[in-house]
């Protein structure tokens, strides 16, 4: 496999592409208490599929998605759904059921949650698979709200404390089996029993020394 950020199929020219789904989302925070999570999904059909000699992509499904969350709980204060393609006149109808998801957490069994309630026919098939990409775009955002958290400013902050393992632990609890590394018992949650440091991310170790600067400024913005 060569394919690479800047183009998905650069290795499959030769084949015929058949679709295209592209799944966007982004967070944004409207104050230190309040995420808002923008999620997109489109569903296209390259030229010529569906219609002889159409020289242009065909768009058949784009669903959008506001989340308002609050920080750091993750609950869901309130849900905007648009439908802007569609197939059917009927689809937008289901559109005032994804409310349902006010007052849920977005953290853990989110997912779950999410299939009890809009899988199958109790929702649209596009929009609650764009939820479930949604739901990690949240507990990523945790960590840009703590590096960018006021008190992480203060040049007269007290000094803080190493912390403890049980610290560590409840700091990273969103982590908490959510993939091989962060399993419990795992390499990472190991590592804070034993008071290991935890490495930092490759790619923070590469962007500190690209812009010259400690790993040690990064990790204190992280600790918030």
């Amino acid at each position: 496999m060569v394919a690479t950020d800047n183009e998905l199929d650069s290795d499959l020219k030769h084949l015929q592409p058949l679709h295209q789904r592209e799944y966007e989302v982004r967070s944004y925070i409207i104050n230190t208490e309040t995420i808002l999570i923008r999620g997109r999904v489109k569903d296209t059909k390259p030229p010529g599929v569906y219609f002889e000699e159409d020289p242009d992509p065909l768009e058949i499904h784009k669903m959008v998605i506001d989340l308002t969350i609050g920080f750091p709980d993750l609950v869901i204060s309130d849900v905007e759904v648009e439908m802007q393609t569609h197939p059917h006149g009927y689809c937008p109808n289901i559109a005032e059921h994804y409310r349902k998801l006010i007052g849920l957490s977005i953290a853990r069994g989110f997912t779950h949650k999410v299939r009890d309630l809009f899988g199958g026919p109790k929702g649209c098939a596009h929009t609650t698979a764009l939820l479930q990409a949604m739901a990690p775009v949240a507990i990523q955002s945790i960590w840009s709200m703590r590096s960018l958290s006021p008190t992480e400013r203060m040049v007269d902050a007290p000094k803080k404390t190493e912390a403890s393992p049980t610290e560590i632990r409840s700091r990273m609890a969103y982590n908490l089996n959510t993939c091989h590394i962060w399993s419990d018992p795992g390499p990472m949650f190991d590592a804070i029993d034993n008071g290991e440091e935890i490495p930092p991310p490759i790619w923070a170790v590469q962007r500190a020394e690209k812009l010259g600067q400690s790993l040690e400024s990064w990790r204190e913005r992280m600790s918030g």
